[in-house]
């Protein structure tokens, strides 16, 4: 906040006061300029959310001898231009420089690259760098928000590839919404990329996009919110199953939500050996006979509940080893923990609010994960698609199997050593140096 206010130096006591009083944290306070009739004074203050820091603005206003000039949030501030920029490799200092790097050398390399086409990627940036792919139709917890909205999360996904494993990401966000242009624009633009990375992109459209891409394309096509997520979910299991002693093969899980997040972890859990698994949608559990099935949740219970269990959420859990939810917030309480079996593994990955809360589960299960960086066990796709990239790019795969994903969640869950691994944390950090490199090598067999 930048304040004007009375030449009274006591007045920015008051103010620090008044954010403290109010729940706000003081990070910083500056005396910006000063005259004899008037302080200018930035205030840096850390707030709840967004609504809380109105409300520490409004208790500022209050105070005598203040006015708010300005209130800027820091989140954007820092999205200000984007959070992405071009640099060039090669410098350009003189025109022996620009004659190599653009015409006429640069004719030279095309030339080369007409006649050997498979130096396309040592002789240009199409080995290290990705599409992510977006239509707007399922961005974060926000929905069908478009391409525009979409633009800053595409973004951030970009920078995280660099931060993570060096990669150069470009976001693509589509003014269409139809699976054919989706599916054509992207064959359109894959000559100039290594792999493609689909992003945010609603159910059950996704599916087929992603199926029909993986066909048609000679590079490697991802779909984060499905595959991304499986990976780190299989690895936090894997160690939550550590924790509580018991074997994949003969854990009952539940899974909440038939999304793409959903049926791709499903999917996995499958691959990796578990053989009892319950989906669970808003009309209950998903059984081969339930009415008005088709598509991917027909496939889905095909594959799952083989004890033909019916009813609602709190049925499925009955007995259950493990819940997974990638569906919605509040959509199961805390007590149904007790009628799950015992040492329960609770995976409540709903974002920003998880279907139970973290705290309220953690009194009930052995176990508890979540999608919030303000509690333990944080199960976050950062852990895997840098990595699986990478390793994809090394490799120059032209695609990406079912067992390079199940290498990859035994890379991240080997990273948590037996002398770490307890109840609060069964997955590594985002920031751990060696899981990028673990899951690369993992993706690219070396």
């Amino acid at each position: 906040m930048r304040l004007y206010t009375a030449p009274d130096h006591g007045v920015v006591g008051a103010v620090a006061t008044s954010i403290a009083q109010a729940g706000g944290i003081v990070t910083a306070i500056d005396v910006a300029d000063s005259s004899s009739d008037r302080l200018v004074v930035d205030v840096t203050c850390s707030a709840g959310d967004a609504e809380h820091a109105e409300e520490l603005a409004a208790k500022v206003e209050a105070l005598e001898g203040v006015e708010i000039h300005k209130v800027s949030d820091r989140t954007f501030l820092l999205h200000l231009g984007g959070k992405i920029e071009v640099h060039s490799k090669v410098p350009l200092k003189n025109r022996d420089d620009l004659s190599m790097a653009y015409t006429p050398g640069v004719g030279r390399v095309s030339t080369a690259i007409a006649e050997h086409p498979e130096d396309v990627w040592r002789l240009t940036s199409k080995g290290n760098t990705v599409a992510v792919v977006t239509d707007g139709s399922a961005v974060l917890g926000l929905g069908n928000i478009g391409p525009g909205a979409a633009l800053p999360v595409m973004e951030g996904k970009a920078v995280l590839f660099k931060r993570f494993a060096d990669i150069d990401a470009w976001p693509i966000c589509l003014a269409t919404q139809d699976t054919d242009e989706i599916v054509r624009a992207v064959e359109m633009i894959a000559p100039g990329f290594g792999g493609i990375n689909l992003e945010d992109i609603a159910a059950p459209r996704c599916f087929e996009i992603e199926r029909r891409l993986r066909e048609s394309l000679d590079i490697p096509v991802f779909h984060d919110d499905q595959h991304g997520t499986a990976i780190v979910v299989l690895a936090a299991l894997t160690n939550a199953l550590r924790v509580v002693r018991k074997d994949l093969a003969d854990t009952r899980i539940v899974v909440a939500g038939s999304g793409a997040a959903g049926t791709a972890i499903v999917t996995l859990l499958l691959a990796a050996g578990c053989a009892d698994v319950i989906v669970w949608d808003r009309l209950g559990c998903l059984t081969s006979d339930r009415e008005g099935l088709a598509g991917p949740k027909l496939e889905l219970a095909a594959l799952t509940n083989p004890r033909d269990v019916h009813g609602d959420l709190h049925a499925g859990l009955v007995g259950a080893d493990v819940f997974i939810g990638v569906s919605g917030p509040g959509l199961m309480q805390a007590e149904w923990i007790t009628d799950m079996a015992a040492d329960a593994v609770v995976f409540a990955l709903a974002n920003p609010v998880p279907e139970v809360d973290p705290a309220e589960a953690d009194k009930y299960a052995a176990v508890v994960a979540s999608g919030r960086s303000d509690y333990p066990n944080q199960i976050n796709n950062v852990l895997a698609f840098p990595g699986v990239f990478r390793g994809l790019l090394d490799a120059r795969a032209t695609e990406i199997t079912v067992d390079m994903l199940l290498r990859a969640a035994a890379a991240i869950a080997h990273a948590v050593g037996d002398d770490e691994l307890n109840s609060s944390f069964i997955i590594p950090s985002v920031f751990h140096p060696d899981v990028p490199r673990a899951v690369a090598a993992a993706i690219s067999g070396s």
